[in-house]
C-alpha cells in the first residue's frame, strides 16, 4: 500500500510536469481538473489508518506532552516521598552507610591499583628512553672514535710528508751551499760586474 501511494505521488508530480503553461505565463499551468481529481482520490483511498492515527496524535502532541509531563511530574514525587521514608529508618541508613564504605574502600583500592600501574608504567618508559638514549650516544661515540682514528692516521701521514718534504729540501740546498772563500775567488778573477754583456751571460 505504501508503495502504491509512492507510486502515485510520482504519477502526480509526471503529470504536472507534463502540463502545459497558460498563454503568457511561467508559473501557472492548464490541468485536467477531473484527472488530478481521481489521481487525489486514490491517493486519500490509499492512506491507511495508521498514518491518519500518527496525524491525529501530532495534531494533539501540545496535550499530549503535557499529560506526560504531568505523570512524570507525580511520578517524580511518589519517589521523592518514598525515598525520604526509606531514608529516615535507621536500617536504611546502617544500609546506606556500609554501601557507601565499600564503594569507598572499592574506588581506593582500584585507585591504589591504577597508581601501581601507573607508576610501573612510568619506570618501564624511563628505563626505556635511557637505554635508547645510551644506545645513541654509543654510536655517537663509535663514530667520532672511527673519525678521530682515521683523521689522525691521515694526520700523522700528512706530518710524514711534509717531514720528508722538508729534509729533501734542506739536503739539497746543502748541496747547492757555495763556501765563502771560493765566492770571493771568483768574484777577484771574472770581477764583479759582466764584462761580456747581458746578452753574454743570458747565452
Amino acid at each position: 500500500m505504501s508503495s502504491r501511494i509512492e507510486q502515485i505521488i510520482d504519477e502526480i508530480e509526471e503529470y504536472i510536469d507534463s502540463c502545459k503553461f497558460q498563454l503568457l505565463s511561467t508559473t501557472q499551468i492548464v490541468v485536467n481538473k477531473d484527472q488530478l481529481d481521481e489521481l487525489l482520490r486514490e491517493l486519500r483511498m490509499k492512506t491507511p489508518d495508521e498514518i491518519k492515527r500518527y496525524q491525529k496524535i501530532i495534531a494533539n502532541k501540545d496535550a499530549i506532552l503535557a499529560d506526560a509531563q504531568a505523570k512524570a511530574e507525580s511520578m517524580l514525587e511518589e519517589a521523592q516521598i518514598q525515598t525520604t521514608e526509606l531514608v529516615s529508618e535507621h536500617e536504611i541508613m546502617q544500609q546506606a552507610y556500609a554501601q557507601a564504605n565499600a564503594i569507598v574502600t572499592a574506588a581506593t583500592e582500584q585507585a591504589q591499583q591504577i597508581l601501581d600501574n601507573a607508576t610501573s608504567d612510568a619506570n618501564d618508559i624511563r628505563i626505556g628512553a635511557m637505554q635508547y638514549t645510551d644506545d645513541l650516544l654509543a654510536n655517537a661515540e663509535n663514530l667520532i672514535g672511527h673519525t678521530l682514528e682515521t683523521y689522525t692516521s691521515k694526520y700523522d701521514g700528512l706530518v710524514n710528508s711534509l717531514q720528508e718534504c722538508y729534509d729533501m729540501v734542506r739536503n739539497n740546498r746543502a748541496e747547492l751551499e757555495i763556501p765563502e772563500q771560493s765566492s770571493r775567488g771568483l768574484e777577484a778573477e771574472y770581477g764583479s760586474g759582466n764584462e761580456y754583456g747581458d746578452d753574454t751571460l743570458d747565452d
